[in-house]
Order: C-alpha cells, then structure tokens, then sequence
C-alpha cells in the first residue's frame, strides 16, 4: 500500500492554487474538470513523482464545517517538512504569509504555523539533528 493523495479543502481552488503555487513553490500537477469542480493538484518540486495535494472544494456542508471547526481550534489542516525552517519561514514572510505561529522548538522538531488564505492552518516542520 502507497500513500498517492492527500487533500486540504480551500474555499477557492483558483486562490488555493495561486497560493500554493506562486507562494508555497509547489508545482501544479493535475487540472481535470469534473463538472462545476476541478481535480486539481500539486506536488513538490523536488518529488514531481511524489504524494499529490488535491486541493478539494469545501462546497460540502460537512467539510465547510470541519474546516472552520480546525481553523477556530487553531489545528493544523496538513503539515509540510523543510529542511531550513527560519529560512523558510523568512521567505514567506517577506511574500506577506500570516504566521499564526512563529518557528518554535519542541525536541525533536521545530515547527511554525501558517494561514494559507483558504480556510486553513498549515504547519511546516523541520526535523532537529540530535
């Protein structure tokens, strides 16, 4: 068994993908349109053959309602590994990403938290060489 997609639901496909594009670097990977919706994923540039975010419309009741359940919570809809946290962390600042969570040290990582503009918290993580 693989892991192929995971998904994060956005309130704007064409917004999401901008954002995780143009500002998170990933790369689009998939653009079907299936009715008034599209299949539409990313995937990192250094995995172009890796596990695909599916960025998934939240036009369902349901999803609407868990998504904003996790952002007022303040939980994380996803996480992403970096390998350089402050340097990342950095970069999207200065492309005016709204860090809920500055880079902070909790053995065995460093973690910071993020609003992607979309209806959700991502974190990204790094792991911490012992």
């Amino acid at each position: 068994m693989r892991l192929k997609f995971t998904s994060v639901f956005v309130d704007d496909q064409d917004k999401a993908l901008k954002f995780y594009t143009e500002i998170l670097g990933f790369v689009k990977k998939t653009d079907i349109s299936v009715g008034e919706y599209r299949w539409l994923t990313v995937v990192s540039p250094e995995e172009p053959e890796g596990t695909e975010l599916l960025l998934e419309p939240n036009d369902n009741p349901a999803a609407k309602t868990f998504q904003k359940a996790l952002f007022e919570q303040r939980i994380s809809s996803t996480l992403f590994v970096v390998d350089d946290i402050q340097k990342e962390y950095e970069r999207m600042k200065k492309l005016g990403v709204n860090f809920t969570q500055e880079p902070t040290r909790i053995e065995p990582t460093t973690f910071a938290v993020f609003d992607d503009t979309c209806g959700n918290l991502i974190q990204i993580v790094q792991y911490n060489s012992t």
